[in-house]
């Protein structure tokens, strides 16, 4: 498996502007007062000039924390790996985007909470891959000739939405499910002409976790040669309104017995109900707060710092920030950037 951070940063990081020129645009300004002026004619303050006229702001953005992971097997789209997103960001196309990717590459996700930052880029991957003909090959045989709209238009009683191949996966924990049908409702709700449009129209709903019954339901991921077990965990995010917001990480247990743990958004360091796979884990991508001015919802840096057990500490990959935080050399395992990409088991 691999685990790729597509996202890194806190809800409400912003980027930063910067004055820039296209390359080869750059080279080209160059070459032509060289052309005009003689190496030993050109001044410094002429190249300024000159790219001054064909500089534009360019935005480097922070995109909000959510992660990628690839599965050694075929998934939905007919095709290995199996990619499945761990929360979808404010609106994660832009970070896909930024490696190469649009919804039609991605086979699920999984979402957490319901807060923006995770379940803000719902709309653009229900909406892009329903009207995608092409998004699996079993979109491609249910539709045949035809195109989307005659089968919404013409074509009823397939209602309310494609088979459950032909659509992403979403793993999701029921207590979070209803929150967020409430959440995306409306915005999804934008099939002209069609009834009863909801969360199911778009998504083959998986539902994870503790269930009535007490059987606690997990799923299984084929990875080459073994397998990995995704199961929610609960923890603490916020309490809002006398009412509490769990956030529903993931730990996912290899058939090797490696042990990854997501916790998700939290609020403590080490939450006393995941303590134990705190210890159990091998990794840990961890949740981590730099803001001056610590909000109590996310465990702060200089918390993670000062009250975090060294045994711990160096399984923590730290991500979820505003700016880059500044460790001490050698205490967690690393600090991510957008990108970066592990393999696992290791």
């Amino acid at each position: 498996m691999k685990i790729t951070a597509i996202g890194v940063n806190s809800a409400f990081a912003t980027g930063s502007y910067h004055e820039a020129v296209d390359v080869e645009e750059a080279c080209d300004t160059v070459m032509k007062l060289m052309t005009s002026q003689g190496f030993r004619g050109i001044t410094k303050d002429m190249v300024m000039t000159e790219l001054n006229k064909r500089s534009r702001r360019l935005y480097q953005p922070k995109w909000q924390s959510n992660f990628l992971l690839e599965f050694d097997t075929v998934g939905k789209r007919g095709k290995s790996p199996y990619r499945l997103l761990v929360d979808i960001g404010g609106d994660a196309r832009h970070a896909l985007k930024q490696i190469g990717m649009t919804s039609s590459d991605i086979d699920g996700i999984y979402i957490s909470h319901p807060h923006n930052d995770h379940i803000g880029g719902m709309e653009y991957l229900g909406l892009t891959t329903l009207f995608n003909p092409f998004y699996t090959p079993a979109k491609k045989d249910w539709l045949g000739d035809r195109p989307i709209a005659d089968k919404l238009f013409f074509e009823r009683e397939w209602w309310p939405g494609p088979p459950s191949k032909a659509k992403p996966d979403i793993f999701i924990h029921k207590k979070v499910l209803e929150p967020l049908k409430r959440a995306v409702g409306p915005g999804l709700d934008t099939v002209q002409g069609v009834p009863n449009v909801r969360l199911e129209t778009y998504f083959d709903i998986h539902e994870i976790g503790k269930q009535e019954n007490g059987e606690t339901r997990t799923h299984i991921f084929s990875d080459g040669d073994g397998k990995w077990t995704m199961t929610p965990v609960f923890t603490m995010h916020v309490i809002s309104s006398s009412e509490e917001m769990a956030s529903y990480g993931i730990s996912l247990q290899h058939s090797g017995g490696y042990y990854i743990l997501m916790p998700t958004d939290t609020q403590d360091v080490m939450p006393k109900q995941l303590e134990v796979h705190f210890k159990r884990a091998n990794r840990i991508y961890m949740d981590c707060e730099t803001s001056k001015f610590p909000s109590g919802v996310h465990p702060h840096i200089s918390d993670l710092i000062n009250y975090m057990t060294p045994d711990i500490q160096k399984k923590c990959l730290l991500y979820h920030y505003d700016e880059y935080p500044s460790v001490p050399e050698g205490m967690f395992c690393g600090v991510l950037k957008p990108g970066d990409s592990h393999n696992y088991p290791e």
